[in-house]
């Protein structure tokens, strides 16, 4: 019998931000999967991924969130 290859491992980490609104909110600990990321600090493509989950959100709930001021890397 032959054996089969190994899959490979799927990427299954995510990293955390802070979220900080212009209207002064801030929400903590937003995973973002790290298979979204092009790299842990490029704020274009984390920004992109945290503004699609706030449509999503808004779009169920009803209440729509204001412009993100800045992204910060959690420390936890």
């Amino acid at each position: 019998m032959a054996r089969s290859k190994k899959k490979q491992p799927a990427d299954n980490g995510y990293v955390l931000y802070d979220v900080f609104y212009q209207d002064g909110a801030r929400t903590s600990n937003r995973k973002i999967p790290t298979a979204e990321l092009d790299s842990p600090d490029d704020e274009d493509s984390i920004r992109a991924f945290i503004e699609a989950q706030d449509r999503k959100i808004a779009e169920m709930s009803g209440n729509p969130r204001g412009p993100i001021k800045s992204i910060a890397r959690s420390d936890g």
